[in-house]
């Protein structure tokens, strides 16, 4: 289906907003542009960035499970929508040129990776993480190095207790029942903040905002790609952060 075909309306059409740079949602004051990885977010941290309340938190997380001799390093933290769409039009043409059909690479990359605007690291709560005193094997974010015997086991046994006394809670879980994402044992969310913020996103015409950005290979999504997608990828996480 092509782009000028695209219907107007999704779940969230009814709440849809205008785009206006400058506007904010009251309780969190956290603009549209933000939302969708093109604000200008005030963040904290060295070799991460992350808002600040999140930032402070997570610091204190981090000093806690030194005690244990864990070193929580974030890999991942905030990214734009630029970062995000590099991300997506690499992984759009890698599969592409294996030969994969549009439809296919679509539903390949979406394992994963979000379509940009939509990812929660553009709103600075979100982390990716490895304990950094574990030897690193050299694809990190595979689920088998955070359980049995795998090197980031500690890490998420620790993160399993004690995670959400510091707000953090993990996104996209293992819950067969769950759709959207694949199970992510290394992504955790800062609830206090990106609660709310899921909340003034819902509100936003995401099918609107991605006609606009005219991102690679979405003259191939289609009215029902995106409602699945906002569906099962952006809402089906785990119910302690809707």
């Amino acid at each position: 289906m092509r782009r000028r075909n695209f219907i107007k309306t999704t779940s969230f059409s009814a709440l849809a907003l205008s785009f206006l740079p400058m506007f904010s949602f009251s309780e969190m004051d956290i603009s549209i542009d933000e939302l969708i990885g093109k604000g200008n977010p005030k963040l904290y941290g060295e070799g991460f960035r992350l808002r600040k309340q999140a930032y402070e938190s997570f610091l204190k997380m981090k000093n806690e499970a030194e005690k244990e001799a864990i070193n929580i390093q974030i890999v991942s933290s905030y990214r734009s929508f630029d970062h995000q769409n590099r991300i997506w039009t690499r992984k759009y043409n890698r599969f592409t040129k294996q030969g994969l059909s549009p439809e296919i690479t679509l539903q390949k990359i979406i394992e994963y990776s979000t379509i940009p605007g939509t990812s929660r690291h553009h709103w600075a709560t979100d982390i990716d993480i490895i304990d950094g005193n574990a030897k690193q094997p050299k694809y990190v974010f595979n689920e088998e190095h955070f359980h049995g015997n795998g090197p980031f086991c500690k890490l998420k046994e620790w993160m399993d207790e004690n995670a959400e006394s510091f707000g953090f809670y993990i996104v996209y879980t293992n819950n067969a029942n769950r759709k959207g994402f694949k199970y992510e044992p290394w992504h955790y969310s800062y609830k206090p903040l990106s609660k709310s913020y899921l909340k003034d996103y819902q509100k936003i015409d995401i099918l609107e905002m991605i006609k606009k950005e005219k991102l690679t290979g979405s003259e191939h999504f289609g009215e029902e790609f995106i409602k699945r997608y906002i569906n099962e990828n952006i809402l089906d996480i785990n119910p302690k952060l809707l």
